[in-house]
């Protein structure tokens, strides 16, 4: 698949099979996301992988999309370390491309993902629960597995309507 049929295509999958993740194709969404563009290369993301059920449930308890979690064999957790950050605002907006960079390579390997946000209300209980430092910031758990249904639609306003001026 090319970089365009992947980005038109990827869906947020919220239904996933019992089928398990392999851990090679968990690093190649590790490897993606760490491949995002950041000012100075500074790579300020850092990642948990969460298959124990237990743990997964954990984390479940901390989210109203609690099926979500309980139901994808696998979960990561994407922080932001403070310590490697050097400008606020450019770091969160390279924390949003690790994170696209892996739900669209989890798409191209047939995969599906979505990106859990509403867990960030409890981003402290999340870095608690997986016993983590306080420099490390919670930016989003991605839910992953493989897709139940893979026909999933959506759609788009028209480029035209979102365009505010043309120079």
């Amino acid at each position: 698949m090319d970089i365009l049929e992947g980005i038109y295509t990827r869906r947020s999958v919220r239904d996933f099979t019992a089928d398990a993740v392999t851990r090679e194709h968990v690093l190649e969404l590790v490897k993606a996301g760490s491949w995002a563009p950041s000012g100075l290369n500074n790579q300020p993301w850092r990642f948990v992988i969460v298959r124990d059920r237990e743990k997964r449930g954990e984390l479940a308890r901390l989210t109203r999309y609690s099926r979500i979690l309980e139901e994808a064999p696998v979960a990561v957790a994407v922080f932001i370390d403070r310590t490697a950050m050097y400008h606020h605002v450019k770091d969160y907006q390279a924390m949003g491309a690790c994170l696209e960079n892996m739900l669209l390579a989890a798409h191209a390997m047939g995969l599906g993902a979505v990106w859990l946000g509403e867990i960030l209300k409890n981003a402290d209980a999340v870095r608690s629960a997986l016993d983590l430092p306080a420099d490390l910031e919670l930016m989003a758990v991605l839910a992953v597995g493989h897709p139940k249904r893979t026909d999933q639609r959506s759609e788009r306003r028209d480029v035209e309507e979102l365009i505010v001026k043309e120079f």
